[in-house]
């Protein structure tokens, strides 16, 4: 099965960008999307896939795809590995700085 994710929020457009079990329960990747953004996926242990912008917002690297996974709360997170700032995957949005966020991407398994 692939995994597809929506990264255009005026259209209905899917982007296939890996097949499903390419992804390791716990780690990230990082796909390319069609306008130069990019997107670091994740397996959490239970198998949902989630999506969101790879670029860390407090450093600008492309590197939250190789952040930690973990939970607080019962929410899953990233934590960049870089400052280990904790980016909720379900809502993009900081756990540590309620100021900054970054984008999530719908995903679908088909």
């Amino acid at each position: 099965m692939k995994l597809e994710l929506s990264h255009d929020t005026e259209a209905d457009a899917w982007t296939a960008v890996c097949d499903e079990n390419r992804l390791t329960p716990g780690r990230g990747v990082a796909a390319l999307l069609p306008d130069g953004r990019q997107a670091a996926l994740f397996r959490d242990r239970s198998g949902r896939a989630y999506a969101i912008d790879n670029r860390d917002p407090f450093t600008g690297a492309q590197v939250l795809s190789r952040g930690l996974l973990g939970s607080a709360g019962g929410r899953p997170f990233v934590a960049s590995p870089l400052l280990k700032q904790r980016f909720d995957l379900e809502t993009g949005r900081c756990l540590d700085d309620d100021e900054v966020a970054v984008a999530v991407f719908p995903v679908r398994s088909v």
